[in-house]
Parts: C-alpha cells; sequence; structure tokens
C-alpha cells in the first residue's frame, strides 16, 4: 500500500502521525478537514471576500502569523520490507558428504571456509567466472598412458617461470618446451582469465613468488602448495572444482539446505549480500518515481529516518494475491520490485530486518508564499481567502499543500502580510 504524505523541507521539529496502516493521514486530508471547519464558521458569521467589512467587524479571536516565502515538498510514503535480499544457493561443486556447516547469519571473506566436504574445505574468493576446471601445471603423459607432473623428476623449473617439459617429449605446435624428442604427449601450460582471478586472489591473501597474469606457473603452483599447507590439505599444488566458490564480494549465509553427514547437493548452502537494502512491492500503475538513482528516505521501525537510493527496478509487474474472492473487487494491484540500498549500514543500527516505509518526493515547490492551512477561510462567493490582522478579508489561489503549510497567491497576498488563524 502507498500513501501520499508531504513535508517543509523535511523539518524534523514537526510532528509526524505514528505509522500503521489504517491510523495515518495525509497532510491534503488533514488541510481539507479544516477547510470545513472554516466554511463552516465563515458561513455562520455571513462573511465575504470584500475589504470593507473589516473596520465595522467585532473583534476577531485567535492567533496570527505572517506570510513567508519557502520551498514546499510533497513526498509519498510506501511500505517496504528491509533485510539483505533475496537468498542465492551457492554453486556448491564438491561432491560427498557434508562434515561442517557455518552458522545462519554469518559472515565470509575471501579466503574463509564455507563448508568442509569429507572434512575438506571449500573456501571463498572473489571474482565473476565460475569454477569451472581444475587448475595446475600441466600433465605429461607416457607412451603407456601414466600421467607424470611437469615438476618432477623431469627436470628442474624453467627460468622463465613456465612449466617444464620433461627431455625427449613433444608438445603440441607453439608449445615452448625447452627441449626437442618424442615419446610423451604433454598439453601446453594452462591459461586463461580463470587463471588470473584465481592468482589475483592468491596475491590478495598474502602468498608471492609468481606474476598475477593468465598463466598458471610453477611459481603459482609453489604458492597454492604454501596456501593448501595452511588449509591442512594436501599440498599438491593443483586446485580442483569443489575446492574454491567464487562470489563478488563476501557474503552472508543464510539457511542451510543440507544437515550434517547428508550428501552434499547444488542447495547446499545459501547466501546473501552483506549490506542491509529495503524491498518495495510498488504500484505497477504508480512507480514513475522508481528511477535507479533516486533519492529515497527511508523510515525504520523507530522512525528514524535513513538515506536510501533506488538500487533496481523489476521489469515484471506480479498481481497481488487475494485480491479476488466472495466479497472481492477482482484481481490484486500489480505490483512491482524495487530494492532500495543504504549507504550508511550504521545509520540502520541494531536493524536486520522488519517493515519500513520508503519516502520519496512526489512534488516541490519552490521559492512560493506560504501560510499555514488552518489559516485559510472559506468565501462567501466562493473560493479561499485570508483574514488579516486588521479583520479585513482577502481572496487567494491555493496550490501545493505540505505537512500544514499551503501556497498561496494573489494581488492582495505579500511576503510578511499578518493573517489571522481563527480559533
Amino acid at each position: 500500500m502507498s500513501e501520499t504524505v508531504t513535508h517543509l523541507d523535511d523539518d524534523p521539529g514537526v510532528a509526524r502521525a505514528p505509522r500503521g496502516g489504517r491510523g495515518r493521514r495525509t497532510a491534503l486530508i488533514v488541510s481539507a478537514l479544516v477547510v470545513v471547519a472554516a466554511v463552516a464558521v465563515v458561513g455562520a458569521l455571513g462573511l465575504g471576500g470584500g475589504g470593507d467589512e473589516g473596520a465595522d467587524a467585532p473583534p476577531r479571536s485567535g492567533s496570527t502569523v505572517a506570510v513567508t516565502r519557502a520551498t514546499l515538498t510533497e513526498r509519498t510514503s510506501v511500505d517496504g520490507e528491509l533485510g539483505y535480499g533475496a537468498e542465492i544457493p551457492l554453486p556448491v561443486k564438491a561432491t560427498g558428504t557434508v562434515t561442517w556447516l557455518p552458522a545462519s547469519g554469518a559472515s565470509v571473506e575471501r579466503g574463509e571456509t564455507l563448508l568442509r566436504v569429507d572434512d575438506r574445505p571449500t573456501v571463498l574468493l572473489y571474482g565473476a567466472l565460475p569454477m569451472y576446471r581444475e587448475l595446475g601445471l600441466p600433465v605429461a603423459r607416457s607412451a603407456s598412458g601414466a600421467e607424470s607432473g611437469e615438476s618432477g623428476e623431469s627436470g628442474a623449473p624453467r627460468s622463465d617461470g613456465k612449466a617444464p617439459v620433461p627431455s625427449g617429449s613433444t608438445a603440441p605446435e607453439g608449445t615452448d618446451t625447452g627441449g626437442a624428442g618424442g615419446g610423451t604427449d604433454a598439453t601446453g601450460p594452462v591459461k586463461g582469465m580463470d587463471v588470473m582471478q584465481f592468482e589475483t586472489n592468491l596475491a590478495a591473501l598474502g602468498y608471492t613468488g609468481f606474476t598475477v597474469d593468465e598463466t598458471f606457473t610453477t611459481g603459482t603452483a609453489g604458492a597454492v602448495e604454501r596456501w593448501q599447507k595452511s588449509l591442512g590439505l594436501p599440498r599438491t599444488g593443483r586446485v580442483g572444482v569443489g575446492d574454491v566458490i567464487y562470489s563478488a564480494g563476501k557474503v552472508r549465509i543464510g539457511r542451510p539446505g543440507v544437515r550434517l553427514g547428508a550428501a552434499v547437493g547444488e542447495d547446499a548452502l545459501t547466501y546473501t549480500g552483506t549490506a542491509r537494502k529495503v524491498v518495495v512491492d510498488a504500484s505497477a500503475a504508480d512507480a514513475a518515481w522508481a528511477v535507479r538513482g533516486a533519492a529515497v528516505t527511508i523510515r525504520l521501525p523507530d522512525e528514524t529516518p535513513v538515506k536510501g537510493e533506488v538500487a533496481s527496478v523489476g521489469r515484471q509487474a506480479t498481481a497481488a494475491e487475494g485480491g479476488g474472492g466472495e466479497g472481492g473487487s477482482g484481481e490484486g494491484e500489480a505490483t512491482m520490485p524495487v530494492t532500495v540500498t543504504i549507504k550508511d549500514q550504521g545509520a540502520v543500527g541494531k536493524w536486520e530486518s522488519g517493515p519500513v516505509t520508503v519516502e520519496y518526493v512526489g512534488r516541490e515547490v519552490k521559492d512560493v508564499l506560504t501560510v499555514p492551512v488552518a489559516a485559510l477561510v472559506a468565501l462567501a462567493e466562493g473560493g479561499h481567502g485570508l483574514e488579516t490582522a486588521d479583520g479585513a478579508f482577502v481572496a487567494v489561489r491555493t496550490g501545493l499543500f505540505a505537512d500544514g503549510d499551503v501556497e498561496v497567491s494573489g494581488p492582495a497576498v505579500r511576503e510578511g502580510l499578518k493573517v489571522r488563524i481563527p480559533e
């Protein structure tokens, strides 16, 4: 649901109505009630719009205020939900039995363990590419079909940091073997952007001895062995598909989809980002405000205002449930999800989830003449007017109503003019 509320420059001193579905009232409704009351008063007194009545009229009670020049801002409020966003399954590719899981709500950073499968850690690294193949030095295959690592007894590492090829082996055309001969078949070095992504993470974790590039070298393998030692793993120098999982940054663990002792699966663990955000089911018919980058104000469950920004708008509208049935009015109003991010996470305080309201600017008028809505009176000949301090009445045109004030204009209205607020 949404409702329109208005503010004068978002003045914190202005009292706010308690939030809640049916208990809230818009400034427009309040102003309408005041005008109705004013109509009754003026009608009872038989006041008109002429300026010659003030001299003969009996003294009027009530306070006076000055016409001021200000900026009026109308804001509309919509309901939202504070949280961390939708939970997404982690792409776990390890196979075996789950032997350890993190607690729900725990934060995991680069280099930390996400879960253990067969008591082997699966580590979080940062990157956009998924782990889709094993990374390591090329493997030489002899004529008999046996495999041997390139850093084995075939020779010492090459001075250029590339993987050595056993003496007497034959590499594919274009591969720098450092020797000649035949009898074995060796693949070339593992290359690709996934290698650079992995090496970038190794370097960020403090491991050195290699150049961050697209080639997995003996230097990379040495760094992997030291990393594996720190994790309590066999020092193979190779990284399996199930050994790491990539994400854009640190993650917050969601609800586990598997129990300890069960076989690991693709939905074994879910995650979200660690930043709190707000999701609004905005009316599809009234979502012009939902533009990426638009500034909004979020009011937390304790009414604390926090600045937010529209980050994304859903492309698919969904009809609300419960709109039909007996006594219903047909299908529910179509809505679309709008995600609002919060830059200052500290301003959110202790709140991790809960209902909030999101306020956005509907209309705004700058440098206009304003008076309190309570100063408006209804003239006998129609329209609205103001009663001056000496009892005369002047006709005015009304504009934007905003948080108890109203925009006024007219030939006889000027800044500083004293007008009466009837009791």
